[in-house]
């Protein structure tokens, strides 16, 4: 029998990756001169003149973002026009020579300052590509300039907890930059070595899309091919790995991964915007994404063992329209209602099939790190019971491994005790990892089993709650 799960076992994440993944649901500020030209991204020299916010408050966007339930924001604080939203000494294509506040703004630590204020985690989009600095294209030259750049960022602004770095290159000939990965990962270590490195990094692995299609399960212990290391270096790919890339719909399964001997902790994480383009554009009133539509991602990413990064996208005023703040607000609203109301798992007489050594199944009821639920080696088909001493009414369970000691399990069963007192089925799982949210049929029940059939090794669960 391969053994490749074994070695999948070793795997696990860093400090830095689990505060990540804890983040969950989380924005990406995409803001810009593209924003003032109409355009999906700017093409490097527009006037910086055209920059001006009029109503521009940073506080409005992070209130906002609390209310939907994130608990971070990302800012552009660089797109692929090369403008900086920031004074840097080091390009004068920057926030320092728009109009707006006498050339004395500071985008950057506007936000920076807001996230605090409204106690969420602040990160940073800069893209690599130029399409202003005439040094692009010339390699070292170039990769000093863009240093210098993420020097000023992650010293003068605070915390950062994520630094997304855009893998896009130009594609002119004259104009094509190899980028030094390597060196940029060294820096933001040396300089931020709490921030994961998301997109084009070793830290954070993107879905493969910006459309919100998701896995059906999602695994963060990947072969070491699928990314990058701390040097910029990628794994080549086996020559008998014929298909299988970071689209692919299946990386990380029993089937996928046979063979393969090294692995890493890549953890995933879904980006959209909430319409249809990152920067602000008139026309795309009519694409703003519904409750619905962002229940259903929700699910799909941050119930799947996934965070979730929303676009959201400022006007030319600087202001976040009506349709956006409305459906984010209602969504939060709902979020809240539905995750941190009664925990009826709280109230319940919890048993498991088996115990290893005092990781006792009352551990699930609590949300203590490195507390948990693990089950006797010998155990073949473990399972915990979790009964009431009353009907009670819920329509999911949510289940947390232990991540800090990797993603085991593959396959599992929820029960439910019906009026007959009998276990029927409710819902069929594959992956837990750090998250998994079972959605249900409304119920009444008694009583909840869930069996787990299939694991790699043994398992950890840390919490099951039941709303």
């Amino acid at each position: 029998m391969d053994k490749a799960y074994l070695y999948a076992n070793s795997a696990l994440p860093t400090i830095r990756q689990l505060r990540w993944q804890q983040t969950e649901f989380y924005g990406l500020i995409s803001y810009g001169l593209p924003v003032f030209t109409s355009a999906n991204f700017g093409g490097g020299f527009t006037p910086p003149s055209v920059f001006w916010p009029e109503d521009m408050n940073t506080d409005s966007w992070c209130e906002l973002a609390v209310n939907a339930g994130m608990r971070g924001l990302v800012f552009t604080c660089k797109h692929y026009d090369g403008f900086c939203l920031w004074p840097t000494s080091i390009t004068d294509y920057s926030i320092k020579n728009s109009s707006w506040k006498n050339g004395e703004g500071d985008m950057v630590k506007l936000v920076a300052d807001s996230c605090r204020k409204y106690g969420l985690k602040f990160g940073i989009y800069i893209a690599p590509w130029d399409m202003h600095e005439k040094s692009y294209g010339s390699g070292k030259a170039y990769d000093d300039y863009f240093c210098s750049l993420l020097t000023e960022l992650l010293t003068d602004y605070g915390e950062v907890f994520c630094v997304w770095l855009d893998g896009i290159c130009g594609s002119s000939e004259t104009r094509a930059q190899k980028y030094d990965w390597g060196r940029y990962f060294a820096l933001i270590r040396k300089l931020m070595p709490g921030a994961v490195i998301s997109f084009m990094g070793p830290d954070v692995r993107w879905s493969g899309n910006e459309n919100g299609v998701t896995r059906e399960n999602e695994w963060s212990p990947v072969p070491a091919w699928y990314g990058i290391d701390e040097n910029g270096v990628s794994e080549e790919r086996p020559k008998n790995r014929k298909s299988g890339d970071i689209m692919s719909l299946d990386i990380g399964s029993r089937k996928a991964i046979k063979g393969e001997e090294k692995f890493i902790w890549y953890p995933c994480e879904v980006s959209l915007p909430m319409r249809k383009h990152w920067f602000f554009d008139e026309e795309d009133k009519y694409s703003v994404k519904t409750k619905d539509k962002l229940f259903k991602l929700y699910y799909n990413t941050v119930g799947n063992n996934s965070c979730l990064m929303l676009g959201l996208s400022p006007s030319k005023r600087g202001v976040i329209e009506d349709p956006d703040k409305q459906i984010l607000t209602a969504f939060g609203k709902d979020l809240k209602i539905m995750f941190s109301g009664d925990i009826v798992s709280a109230k319940g007489k919890i048993t498991a099939s088996s115990v290893k050594n005092d990781n006792i199944a009352d551990n699930v009821k609590t949300n203590i790190p490195l507390q948990f639920w693990r089950p006797d080696e010998n155990d073949k088909h473990p399972q915990i019971t979790i009964e009431f001493e009353a009907e009670e009414l819920f329509d999911k369970v949510v289940l947390q491994e232990n991540i800090a000691g990797g993603q085991h399990i593959e396959e599992f069963e929820v029960f439910f005790l019906n009026e007959k007192n009998k276990w029927k089925s409710a819902f069929k799982g594959g992956v837990v990892g750090y998250k998994r949210i079972c959605p249900l049929k409304p119920m009444k029940t008694k009583g909840i089993k869930i069996v787990f059939e299939e694991y790699r090794d043994f398992f950890e669960i840390s919490r099951i709650q039941i709303n």
